[in-house]
């Protein structure tokens, strides 16, 4: 024979029910993304190479990269004549040095006969230093050449990162046009969505199958929240603020509405006779009401304290700290059976003790 355990079976049923809503849940978000997606397919994203002027820019893309070939060569020639530059004066300064050597020791010597030779070192000199002059000349036309072909890379460059931000700026335009585009479809989907979430929360909380309608509903907010929200237009703060305001005051609105309709039923309930509350007390309600000591009918708790009763030292059960009867609004909570004698919740079908049903038939006759 199987037990029956009704707590094990309430927690069961609730997980079974929470499964049932994530599942169906995470099955309608991966639905709907692809839904989503098909959709934003529709309208093309802009980029910004879309308005760009090609062909200035390939015009000048084309002289940067052949003025760097040209700098290439003539960095190669500038680094050629640098070294050519240098041996000569490397020259210079050795035949410079021979000669103040050779002159010192003919001043010593006194060699008139020597005065041809003396020309002829001269001349000598003056050639390598003419031959100097003339590297220096022809370097300082290739760095000269050098800088020109920067300059005009640098005016090229100055065109495309013109023509650029130019093209970003019409970009930036028509991109807020795309995002309000997509937001768009995106709130045709997802309106009637979150709408018919609202509507099964509100009406079908108390259905038997409110766990497949609760994960719609879960769903709905899902939709809003990160298939929506998140792709507002930057410039959609009043939209934002505007939902949230529409939503904090229908959500509050139903929030108020609910807790007074709550309130003012439990006070019409409190003015009907305790035989008439004790005949309403669903069974699932006097189990919870037992199980967290509070009053199945006005819903405050019935244990006394310490103080509001003091024990005889004989007296220590749990049950001497309860009353019989509601101090908040007279529901009986707890009668003698009337075959056994055992103290039992008023509201609960039988006997703890015996397993006698007689009693809940008084109190509910």
């Amino acid at each position: 024979m199987i037990e029956i355990n009704s707590k094990k079976l309430e927690r069961t049923s609730k997980f079974v029910n929470y499964s049932v809503s994530s599942i169906l849940c995470i099955f309608l978000i991966l639905f709907s993304s692809k839904i989503i997606e098909d959709l934003d397919s529709t309208t093309d994203q802009p980029m910004v190479e879309d308005y760009e002027n090609k062909a200035l820019l390939d015009k000048e893309n084309a002289k940067i990269e052949k003025i760097f070939l040209s700098k290439e060569t003539v960095q190669s020639q500038i680094q050629l004549l640098e070294k050519t530059l240098e041996a000569a004066k490397e020259k210079s300064i050795s035949e410079k040095k021979s000669f103040d050597n050779w002159v010192q020791t003919r001043a010593t010597l006194g060699a008139p006969d020597k005065d041809k030779e003396v020309t002829e070192k001269v001349l000598n000199l003056d050639k390598l230093y003419q031959i100097e002059q003339e590297w220096k000349t022809k370097l300082a036309e290739k760095k000269s050449l050098f800088d020109s072909l920067e300059k005009q890379e640098t005016q090229s460059q100055k065109i495309i990162n013109k023509e650029k931000d130019a093209a970003i700026n019409k970009y930036n335009e028509n991109y807020k046009y795309y995002e309000l585009k997509v937001f768009l479809i995106r709130l045709l989907f997802v309106s009637p969505v979150l709408i018919l979430g609202i509507y099964f929360f509100v009406k079908f909380r108390k259905h038997k199958f409110w766990p497949l309608y609760f994960g719609f509903t879960l769903f709905s907010l899902y939709a809003f929240f990160f298939g929506l929200v998140p792709y507002l237009p930057s410039y959609g703060g009043y939209i934002r603020y505007a939902t949230g305001v529409v939503l904090s005051i229908g959500l509050g609105y139903y929030a108020i509405k609910t807790i007074r309709q709550y309130v003012e039923q439990k006070q019409a309930e409190l003015k009907i006779s305790t035989q008439e509350r004790a005949k309403n007390v669903p069974t699932e309600v006097a189990e919870k009401a037992l199980e967290n000591h509070f009053c199945p009918s006005c819903g405050k708790d019935f244990l006394l304290k310490k103080w509001d009763k003091p024990l005889k030292n004989s007296e220590t059960e749990i049950y001497k700290f309860v009353t019989n009867y509601c101090r908040h609004c007279g529901l009986q909570l707890f009668k003698n059976c009337t075959v056994c004698d055992y103290k039992n919740f008023a509201h609960l079908p039988f006997c703890s003790s015996c397993g006698h049903k007689p009693e809940i038939e008084t109190i509910k006759s």
